[in-house]
C-alpha cells in the first residue's frame, strides 16, 4: 500500500471535520477522546516515517503519539508495525479513524460552499482501538486496509525514562528490514564443561538468502536473558559504560571504552565488557550456527542470547535465549611429600590456583623448607584441617612444627604474581640435617663504583659462620636485556647448566664473627664500556646451591 505524504493533507481536513462532528454525537472512551483532541494539534505532531526504523525517547508517565495516514485502495493492502522496547516494559496501542467514502468524495470535488461542508460533517465516521500491548518483548502488528484512514500510535512508560524503536512499512514486497527467524528460534545447549558451553541454533532464512550481509552475534552474561540487542546494550550502558552498537564495534575498535576488551581472531570478534555484575561478552561469529563459548568460570550459571544482525541496516532479531551452568571444578590433585625428597613446583600466575602437597607425619616434629626460585609465592599449611602457618615467602623459609604421629599436613601454594612462580619444597624430621646451606643476612651482591676500571670490577658479598663453597660466574649482556634477565632469573638453578666459559672462580671462606664474614673479589680481563651480569652460588653440606641476587655492572669507558 503506497503512502503519498504530498496528497494526504486534503483528505485529512475531511477526517478532522468528520471526527469533530462525530465526537459531539457519540459517546467515546477516554482514549478515543484523547485521539480526537490530538487531531486539533496534528500539524504540530510527529509523523511516523514509512520504511525506516525510528528511535523514540519516552519520559516517565508522559504519553507520546505518532501518526501515519493510509490512502484508499481497491484491494486490501498489508502494513506492519514493529515496536522494540530497549529497557523497561511499556504500554502501546494503535487507534484508527476512518471516514466514509461519500464524505471524502464530496470534499475532494472542489465545492467548498457551506452547505456541502456541513453535510460532510454529518457523514458517519469511526474511531477504534485496534491493538493494545504491555510488556518488554519485541511485538509486531500486521494489519490490512482498503480505506483512507488516519492511524495513531500511543506509547507510555510508567516505570522510568526509556527509549524504544518503531518500524512501520507498507511495502511488504521489497524484503525485510529485520532478519527473519526460523520456525523454531530456540538455542540448544549441546555440551557443557567446566569452562565451556557449546550452543547451536537453526539458521535464519535471511542467512541462507543474504549470507554476505547477515551475521550472528552471541551475548553472554551472568544476570539474565535479553529480548533484544538494544535492551542488552541499554543494560550495559546503565552499569556505567558506553557501549557502541554491534556494527560499530565490528568496524571501529577505536570506539572501545577502557572497561572493554576486543579480541579478533579467526574472523571472530569478541567484546568483553567489565561491569559491576560480572562480565558481559559480545561475540560475532559470521554465519556459523554452532559455537563453543570458552574461558567461563566453573560452577557458574550463564545466560546466552543469539541475535541475527543485518549488517546493512544494523537491525537485528533475537532468538529465544537459554541458560546453562558450567560443571563444578574438579578437586585439585594432591602430591604426596616424602621425607627428605625435594619437590619443585611451577605455579600458574594467570589462573591463581592453589597447588596442593600432602604429608603424613612419621615423627612428632617436622620441618618444612621452602626455597623461592622465581616470582612470589603464598604458602598455607594446615594440620588435620586447622591452619598452622600462612604467609608469603621470599628467599628461604623454614617452618618447624610439632604434632602427633600420623598427623596429616596439607601444604597449599599459590603464585601472587600475574606471571608464573616457582618454589622448591622439602619436609624432613631431621632438624640437624638442613636441606639448604646456612644463609647470610642478605643475598645481595655489592659492587664498588670507585674501584671500577675499563677492564675490571670489584664485587663483594656476605658469608656465614659455616665454611661453604662460593662460585662466581659472569656473562656479557646488552642494555635491552637487563630487565628481562633480572626478572626471569631462576634462583634455584645451579651453575651446572651454564657454559664453562662463564665461570670466573670458586672459593671457600667463613668467619665466626658475622661482622667480618664478608669477602671481595676483583674480576679482571673485561672489555671497556660493557655491561656484565655477575652471579654468586653458595653450596652447603647437602650440595644444593643457593643463588645470590644477580648484579649488573658496567665497566668504565675511559680510564
Amino acid at each position: 500500500l503506497k503512502m503519498s505524504w504530498l496528497r494526504f493533507y486534503l483528505p485529512l481536513h475531511v477526517l478532522m471535520a468528520a471526527c469533530l462532528c462525530h465526537s459531539i454525537k457519540a459517546p467515546t472512551t477516554s482514549s478515543q477522546q484523547s485521539f480526537r483532541t490530538d487531531l486539533f494539534n496534528f500539524y504540530h505532531s510527529l509523523i511516523l516515517a514509512d520504511g525506516k526504523e525510528t528511535t523514540i525517547h519516552l519520559m516517565k508517565d508522559i504519553p507520546k503519539r505518532y501518526y501515519f495516514v493510509l490512502e484508499e485502495s481497491r484491494v486490501l493492502s498489508p502494513f506492519t508495525i514493529t515496536v522494540t522496547p530497549c529497557d523497561v516494559p511499556i504500554e502501546w496501542s494503535i487507534l484508527v479513524h476512518k471516514a466514509s467514502a461519500s464524505s471524502l468524495g464530496k470534499e475532494t470535488q472542489g465545492d467548498h460552499d457551506t452547505q456541502e461542508f456541513s453535510q460532510s460533517q454529518k457523514a458517519p465516521s469511526t474511531v477504534s482501538t485496534i491493538f493494545n500491548y504491555k510488556g518488554n518483548s519485541v511485538e509486531t502488528y500486521m494489519g490490512m486496509s482498503s480505506h483512507s484512514a488516519l492511524y495513531m500510535l500511543e506509547f507510555l512508560s510508567t516505570e522510568r525514562d526509556t527509549h524504544i524503536t518503531v518500524y512501520l512499512t507498507t511495502d511488504t514486497t521489497s524484503g525485510h528490514l529485520y532478519p527473519e527467524l526460523p520456525m523454531d528460534p530456540r538455542i540448544d545447549v549441546i555440551g557443557v564443561g567446566h569452562t565451556t558451553v557449546t550452543l547451536t541454533w537453526k539458521h535464519s532464512p535471511s542467512v541462507l538468502k543474504h549470507r554476505e550481509s547477515i551475521q550472528y552475534c552471541l551475548l553472554v552474561n551472568e544476570k539474565h536473558n535479553y529480548k533484544s540487542l538494544c535492551a542488552a546494550e541499554t543494560a550495559i550502558r546503565s552499569s556505567g559504560m558506553k557501549l557502541p552498537p554491534t556494527l560499530a564495534l565490528s568496524l571501529s575498535p577505536y570506539l572501545l571504552e577502557p572497561q572493554q576488551v576486543m579480541i579478533l581472531s579467526n574472523s571472530e570478534l569478541s567484546i568483553i565488557n567489565k561491569v559491576s555484575s560480572g562480565e558481559v561478552r559480545q561475540i560475532c561469529m559470521g554465519t556459523r550456527n554452532t559455537y563453543t563459548v570458552p574461558n567461563l568460570s566453573p560452577s557458574t550459571q550463564y545466560y546466552f542470547d543469539v541475535f541475527v544482525v543485518n549488517l546493512l541496516t544494523n537491525a537485528s532479531a533475537a532468538y529465544t535465549g537459554t541458560f546453562a551452568r558450567t560443571l563444578e571444578e574438579p578437586e585439585p590433585k594432591v602430591t604426596e611429600l616424602k621425607d627428605g625428597k625435594v619437590v619443585q613446583v611451577v605455579l600458574d600466575g594467570k589462573k591463581q590456583k592453589f597447588y596442593s602437597l600432602q604429608y603424613q607425619a612419621r615423627h612428632k616434629k617436622v620441618q618444612f623448607s621452602f626455597q623461592l626460585c622465581r616470582g612470589q609465592v603464598r604458602v598455607h599449611i594446615t594440620k588435620n584441617g586447622k591452619t598452622v602457618a600462612s604467609e608469603n615467602i621470599s628467599g628461604l623459609k623454614y617452618f618447624s612444627l610439632k604434632g602427633k604421629l600420623l598427623d596429616t599436613y596439607l601444604v597449599q601454594l599459590r603464585s601472587t604474581e600475574e606471571f608464573n612462580s616457582s618454589v622448591k619444597v622439602q619436609v624432613s624430621p631431621h632438624f640437624h640435617k638442613p636441606l639448604f646451606p646456612l644463609l647470610p643476612e642478605s643475598l645481595k651482591i655489592k659492587s664498588f663504583s670507585k674501584l671500577r676500571t675499563c677492564n675490571s670490577v670489584t664485587i663483594a658479598w656476605l658469608g656465614t659462620q659455616e665454611e661453604s663453597k662460593y662460585c662466581v660466574y659472569k656473562r656479557r649482556i646488552e642494555e635491552d636485556q637487563v630487565w628481562r634477565e633480572l626478572q626471569s632469573a631462576e634462583r634455584c638453578s645451579g651453575p651446572e647448566s651454564r657454559p664453562k666459559s662463564e665461570k670466573v672462580l670458586c672459593k671457600y671462606f667463613y668467619d665466626l664473627n658475622l661482622q667480618r664474614a664478608v669477602t671481595t673479589e676483583t674480576i679482571k680481563g673485561l672489555d671497556a664500556a660493557t655491561l656484565y651480569l655477575f652471579d654468586v652460588y653458595l653450596f652447603g653440606p647437602s650440595g644444593i646451591p643457593v643463588r645470590y641476587h644477580s648484579k649488573v655492572v658496567k665497566t668504565r669507558k675511559k680510564c
